[in-house]
């Protein structure tokens, strides 16, 4: 038991050096940061949403910094094609002249990928990301290439209202373990950002944890144990975001057409364990898994056509479900089901 202390020691302090490293350019988004080192412990993938201008690229970016591992940029635009993300086989010739194909891997082949705007580009690109981020690999010509471990798609996109911008397939943003939101900052956050950036000084970024250590932090993870009554909360949320389910609530039967899939209940339980080891804790608990559950379900949840209509969040959608779905069942789950 000892042993296990140190490590959520060592893990929280490990973790809290990154956090202090991002803030020497990062001013405020708390939430948001700890939303990325969720997505980078649980091996997930995080679609940051925000209007131009609030730092969402600059903190990914910044993410890179402090990680030693390989970093890369992706514009995405209308004509950005599929080529240009994974690669593609070129021609090569030897010196006796023979002539022979060679895979020139894309930016993909990075551990940290920024996807930046990710919805400027037509479905047909963006859909090129759905193998690398499921599978940790890409197909090109019939092979398959590996990606590098670890490996984690940060995707940054303007609303939807603004012009030039494409929704993201279903499909995908399925695949985002978390989708968080970059608020506008508070006045004395504005004064500080204005303080940093008026100035000659730069921070440097230092370089905290390696890849080896990100790959053991990510084992020790999936070890956080959750007790089967908090399992069951999590199962029972994502059950009542569903409209034909018995869980449902009133807002979810009428305003949701498709409620979250099973990665919500996965992601639910994984973040739960990494905001437990950030408090200290080797448990999850009911709390742990509140506190997750917007960033987890808010990009899993299909509107209907009232609910589009109308203009509903599906934020305030999972808010409601938070508050009538109690943490202990008053019969067993599978009786509900």
């Amino acid at each position: 038991m000892a042993d296990i202390a140190a490590q959520v020691a060592q893990f929280g302090e490990e973790f809290q050096q990154v956090r202090a490293e991002i803030a020497k350019v990062i001013v405020g988004h708390t939430e948001v940061v700890e939303g990325l080192l969720i997505c980078l412990l649980c091996g997930g993938h995080a679609l940051l949403e925000g209007v131009p201008g609030l730092g969402k690229t600059l903190l990914v970016k910044s993410l890179g910094a402090v990680l030693d591992l390989q970093f890369s940029r992706i514009q995405f635009t209308p004509d950005l094609m599929p080529a240009d993300i994974i690669g593609t086989r070129v021609i090569l010739q030897d010196e006796e002249g023979h002539r022979y194909f060679e895979f020139q891997p894309g930016p993909i082949f990075s551990n940290i990928v920024l996807a930046d705007e990710i919805n400027r580009a037509t479905p047909k690109t963006q859909s090129a990301l759905l193998e690398a981020m499921q599978e940790r690999s890409v197909t090109v010509a019939g092979v398959e290439y590996k990606l590098q471990l670890p490996f984690l798609v940060l995707a940054t996109q303007n609303p939807l209202e603004m012009e030039g911008t494409y929704p993201l397939p279903e499909a995908q943003l399925d695949r985002f373990f978390l989708k968080l939101q970059v608020s506008y900052p508070s006045v004395a956050e504005l004064s500080e950002i204005v303080d940093r950036t008026t100035q000659q000084h730069e921070p440097t970024l230092q370089p905290v944890l390696s890849a080896e250590r990100i790959l053991a932090a990510q084992r020790f993870v999936r070890e956080v144990p959750i007790a089967s009554h908090v399992k069951d909360y999590a199962i029972r949320l994502v059950l009542a975001t569903h409209p034909q389910a018995p869980q449902a609530t009133e807002l979810v039967k009428r305003y949701v057409r498709y409620g979250s899939s099973p990665r919500g209940v996965q992601s639910l339980v994984l973040a739960g364990k990494v905001r437990a080891l950030f408090a200290g804790r080797f448990n999850v608990s009911f709390e742990d898994i509140r506190a997750v559950a917007l960033p987890c379900l808010r990009h899993r949840l299909i509107l209907n056509f009232e609910g589009e209509a109308e203009g509903i969040d599906t934020a305030a959608v999972i808010e409601d479900v938070l508050a009538q779905i109690p943490e202990l069942p008053t019969r067993r789950i599978g009786a509900a089901v």
